[in-house]
């Protein structure tokens, strides 16, 4: 696919309980971005599990192009993390927790014209990228599960 595509950001929940909406959204959204003028979507997510597997895969059937973009967890650390900040995950190995916050300001620094979030049981990778997103000016479309 080329042309005018419309870069679409999704983030939400890792424990997304309803797929079908969140495919429903993407869809709608696909359509409201071909009505508007764009050729058609690529749709950006962060590689987790949940939504953006739900988003990633929904993409893929459909044809369309997917930019991944995963926290590097187990990378070094950036210049905002303070000593001593690391962690150890189930497996034993040291990650920085931080890695998803700075995974959502790269999302958002590449300026996607909408994100969509899912939010669910109010995760707060979701609404930190929400803030970073608004605080830039980007528009979101938000859905939510009870």
């Amino acid at each position: 696919m080329t042309g005018n595509l419309a870069l679409i950001g999704l983030t939400g929940s890792r424990l997304w309980p309803d797929p079908q909406r969140l495919e429903d959204t993407l869809l709608g959204v696909w359509h409201d971005a071909l009505q508007i003028g764009y050729t058609g979507i690529e749709l950006m997510q962060g590689c987790a599990d949940g939504a953006d597997t739900i988003g990633d895969q929904w993409a893929r059937r459909n044809g369309l192009l997917v930019r991944e973009r995963p926290a590097d967890w187990d990378g070094p650390c950036g210049p905002e993390c303070p000593p001593g900040h690391r962690r150890r995950n189930r497996r034993g190995t040291e990650y920085c927790p931080m890695a998803g916050h700075r995974r959502n300001q790269q999302m958002v620094d590449e300026r996607p014209v909408l994100f969509v979030a899912a939010s669910y049981r109010k995760s707060s990778g979701t609404a930190d990228c929400l803030r970073r997103a608004r605080k830039a000016g980007i528009p979101d479309l938000t859905i939510t599960a009870d």
